[in-house]
């Protein structure tokens, strides 16, 4: 088999392991309805099931890439009584054909917030808060939350930071080479509507989380900055953070000095949250300037003598180990000797590429036909860049593996690209390498090499792998469970 053979089948691992995590099919998985002579109940994997007969208001926040598709997808399989009152929020790229006219529709930002992303979080706020003391039993908040609900519903804490001010606070987390759980970290602290604080504003009422996971598998709090669950990560957290990658001179003004302040709140922790008791004590939500606090942000604060909701629930729909595990299956099933290694999950893009192709040499040497999967995200710190550079962390990758390709790894291809559709601010979801993408018909090897390190150098890495059309593109996915790196051998040449 060819290295133009092997990219054919890279391909075609990502497009089935897209199709074996849809949406649509997680939903069939995770949830179901059964009526019986107990009434008819919502069954979802892992929670305690929900009396739907007995709801009298349904509330609906969905955020993120895919939840246009978790919402239809919940919507078609969720019988509600006509006495049943329905009102809900979705912030996602698109609007769906036949939205219910009880749901507001917000064109949140990605990957920096917008203004739409500053009027979604009022909106949810304000919607949860319609419930007032309504009875647990007779009412129902169901939060669908997937990758890129962070810039896609965004509020300050403090409300004398600006739009502008927090779109560059998200620009300069994306640049800054930081994980995402340790991004997130400081978007739940920055936040009105992070790091557990949306599910506050729900009161007392039955909460149901379905998640379609963009972060590590331990680390879920940190899906979407964490709205809805209370939060693993501390104010010392932050400013471990902030000192280890300088962020602090790369922030405005006021946010610099939001997250200088010697009292910066605390987000809800587990024992506040789950399963929300009455924990006795206050919980500072809003964060005191010299501007003027707004409503919305003074009715956070939670008064320690009403309690919290009692029934909250969460179900992991999807994830990334799921689509890995898809296309560890179906590689296996096309006679490879199929691996899943995350063990680089939210390594700098060069160690871990230099990591996966060193086991991939390592498992050749065993298996004649081989497929190395990896899940998860790489690091990659935005230096510099011009107006016109265009790329992300998976075409980066790639370029990178090209150079470090040498004449005996053929036949090799290594794919990556993310779940998405999108990486960075290119069009493509990826790309595709092979031990030929640096021969040049034009340039002599080392020519080319020297191109490809300079458009590395420039984060360029789309413009760059695109005149030797090698980005893969998709077109966005509806979707977003992380990147995944697929990297296939046939047994070393003689």
């Amino acid at each position: 088999m060819s290295d133009s053979d092997l990219k054919q089948v890279a391909r075609t691992l990502f497009d089935h392991a897209l199709a074996e995590c849809s949406i649509e099919r997680a939903f069939e998985r995770k949830l179901r309805v059964v009526t019986d002579a107990e009434g008819t109940r919502l069954l979802v994997e892992g929670c305690a099931a929900i009396a739907l007969d007995r709801l009298r208001q349904v509330r609906i926040v969905a955020v993120g890439k895919a939840s246009a598709a978790m919402l239809q997808s919940l919507l078609a399989r969720l019988p509600l009584a006509s006495t049943c009152e329905l009102q809900g929020v979705l912030i996602a790229a698109e609007s769906p054909a036949n939205l219910p006219a009880a749901m507001q529709y917000f064109c949140g930002g990605h990957p920096v917030p917008n203004e739409a992303s500053f009027a979604a979080a009022r909106a949810a706020l304000d919607l949860l808060r319609t419930l007032g003391n309504a009875s647990a039993d007779e009412t129902l908040c169901l939060f669908l939350i997937s990758g890129g609900a962070s810039a896609m519903m965004e509020l300050p804490l403090d409300p004398a930071i600006s739009l502008d001010d927090t779109i560059a606070f998200h620009r300069a987390l994306v640049h800054s080479g930081a994980s995402i759980v340790e991004m997130n970290c400081l978007r739940k602290h920055f936040s009105a509507v992070k790091g557990g604080r949306l599910a506050l504003a729900a009161g007392r009422s039955q909460c149901l989380s379905l998640l379609v996971s963009d972060v590590p598998p331990q680390h879920l709090d940190a899906l979407g900055s964490g709205p809805t669950l209370a939060d693993s990560s501390t104010v010392a957290d932050c400013r471990e953070i902030l000192a280890r990658y300088g962020l602090m001179e790369r922030f405005p003004a006021s946010v610099q000095r939001f997250f200088a302040s010697a009292d910066l709140p605390e987000t809800p922790k587990p024992e506040q949250l789950e399963p929300f008791p009455n924990c006795g004590r206050p919980i500072c939500l809003s964060f005191r300037s010299e501007a003027k606090e707004s409503a919305f942000v003074r009715s956070a604060t939670l008064d320690p003598t009403s309690g919290n909701a009692p029934n909250a629930r969460i179900c992991k729909l999807v994830d990334s180990n799921a689509m890995a595990e898809a296309a560890r299956h179906h590689a296996a099933s096309l006679g490879f000797h199929a691996v899943i290694d995350n063990t680089c999950d939210d390594w700098s893009y060069n160690a871990a590429a230099d990591y996966l192709l060193t086991r991939l040499r390592e498992l050749r040497r065993e298996h004649s036909r081989v497929c190395l999967i990896s899940a998860g995200e790489v690091a990659v710190r935005v230096e510099s860049s011009t107006a016109n550079a265009r790329g992300g962390r998976n075409q980066h990758f790639a370029l990178y593996l090209a150079t470090q390709l040498r004449t005996e790894d053929a036949p090799l291809a290594i794919l990556s690209a993310g779940s998405d559709g999108i990486d960075g601010n290119s069009d493509a979801a990826g790309a595709i390498v092979d031990t030929h993408t640096l021969d040049s018909n034009t340039l002599d090897q080392a020519s080319h090499h020297a191109e490809a390190l300079r458009a590395l150098a420039a984060f360029d890495s789309s413009t760059f792998l695109a005149s030797l059309h090698a980005t893969l593109t998709t077109g966005p996915t509806g979707h977003n469970l992380r990147d995944l790196r697929i990297l296939l051998a046939e047994a070393e040449s003689c």
